[in-house]
């Protein structure tokens, strides 16, 4: 790929948009930068050195004047932008950032896409493939742009990336040597309109892969357990409710590897640190990807007897007063709250609303009449959820007039031995920039809440 010299538009200036401008710069590109947001309300596009010429901030860029040879999107902006379908029409091709970084790597990739665990999957991914001894990257979705960190990556080296729909859509030649594809369930239909768009988004990710890679796919899930004929890789499955003949399932509390030879004892769930059965999903889908990374079984378990939940994704903020608090900021969506919910037997203390992305809420909210004994609503979709919360009967329901008033409401319901759980099911961009925030806003209050008199 030789873009010495080509005229490059990146659209989006934020984590993605910067990095790819940077790597763009580093092979000789003329690149270009827009943004809709003004250069006063964007953080780090002055150190790009860009000239006044090359950035086009606070509106839509004119294509005939600029006349780029390659469009390069940032995973927040939509495809459907006008400027953008005008140059499809136009036959310039349009790439995500995820496309730049990873088109030409020798490295061997690992790739985790689905609805939910992605995150928490990644990074035990990353664990388990820097346990080979293999220089390894860990990025994508998870917060951190490959672009610009698998540049100088050989064939030894190892790339595990986080890959959303907004990130697959828009691939063309990137290879997944390792493609997972963890579970489908409703998000992003505001983007996608319809789930069938949304899975075929990110069924992408096996587009490019050969005979000698592997797909690994969730049994117990109908759509990904019927995406064994979108690959020419191999397959391996994982199932927590099937004894399978053959990938990594469940016997009597303990995760085994099956083939056609017989059965070998991985870990017991109860030794694992991760709670929920979605986790014990995750864990599943990451030992068949590193037994394809060439990890033993015994290398495997150490590694999984550590493992810690990651930040935002069901962490533990502590224990005050007998009463766990935990963060599930990154449960923006129904389906990832419901399994924060079915994680815990104490009663429950909910913190949910943000913005809703077009979702039904009605099964999230018939969950949390079972295992919430408090329902606290804070952001844009508070009122819509608290219409279904009263039309199902649920009995103790809290309003609030801002993110720190939830906390402090859930803080005053809870008795020792409850739960406050963060779990929005929803975005947190009404009120927030990213989930990030939001998680570290809430564990910063619990904490200086039992820090002061």
């Amino acid at each position: 790929m030789d873009l010495a010299g080509k005229k490059v538009l990146v659209v989006g200036a934020g984590i993605s948009g910067l990095a790819a401008v940077r790597k763009l710069i580093a092979m000789k590109a003329e690149v270009f930068l827009t943004d809709k947001q003004p250069l006063a309300k964007l953080q780090g596009v002055k150190e790009l050195a860009l000239s006044p010429r090359q950035l086009i901030l606070g509106q839509e860029p004119d294509l005939d004047s600029l006349q780029p040879d390659l469009l390069v999107l940032s995973p927040g902006v939509p495809p459907e932008l006008p400027f953008i379908q005008k140059a499809v029409q136009q036959r310039i091709p349009v790439w995500s950032e995820v496309e730049l970084a990873l088109r030409d790597t020798p490295a061997t990739v690992v790739g985790i896409t689905g609805s939910n665990g992605k995150t928490t999957t990644t990074t035990l991914l990353g664990a388990l493939a820097q346990a080979t001894g293999r220089r390894t990257v860990v990025a994508g979705n998870i917060g951190t742009a490959l672009s610009g960190l698998v540049d100088d990556l050989g064939k030894d080296d190892i790339i595990v990336a986080e890959l959303s729909s907004f990130q697959l859509e828009l691939i063309h030649k990137a290879r997944i040597n390792i493609a997972l594809f963890l579970n489908l369930t409703p998000d992003h239909l505001d983007r996608h309109r319809t789930l069938e768009n949304y899975g075929a988004a990110k069924a992408r990710i096996f587009l490019n892969q050969t005979e000698q890679d592997l797909a690994v796919l969730n049994w117990d899930d109908s759509y990904v357990r019927g995406l064994a004929g979108s690959t020419k890789a191999k397959v391996a499955y994982f199932s927590r409710t099937e004894l399978l003949d053959s990938g990594i399932c469940l016997d009597n509390g303990t995760i085994v590897i099956r083939d056609r030879n017989g059965s070998i004892p991985l870990i017991k769930t109860s030794e694992l640190l991760l709670r929920g059965n979605h986790n014990i999903e995750n864990v599943m889908a990451a030992t068949a990807a590193a037994l394809e990374l060439g990890l033993k079984p015994d290398q495997i378990r150490e590694v999984l007897k550590k493992f810690k939940p990651v930040a935002h994704r069901q962490e533990i903020v502590g224990v005050y007063n007998n009463i766990l608090y935990i963060n599930d900021s990154k449960g923006t969506n129904p389906d990832s709250a419901i399994k924060a919910l079915q994680s815990y037997d104490e009663p429950i203390v909910l913190i949910a609303g943000g913005k809703n992305k077009g979702l039904d809420l009605t099964e999230f909210l018939q969950v949390a009449k079972q295992k919430a004994k408090s329902l606290v609503l804070v952001g844009e979709a508070a009122a819509e959820m608290e219409a279904i919360a009263n039309k199902i009967g649920i009995g103790r329901i809290l309003r609030s007039e801002s993110f720190e008033d939830a906390v402090r409401k859930a803080i005053g319901e809870a008795e020792p031995g409850d739960v406050v759980l963060l779990s929005p099911a929803c975005t947190s961009w009404d009120m927030f920039k990213s989930y990030e925030e939001r998680g570290e806003l809430f564990k910063e209050l619990v904490r200086k809440h039992y820090r002061e008199p």
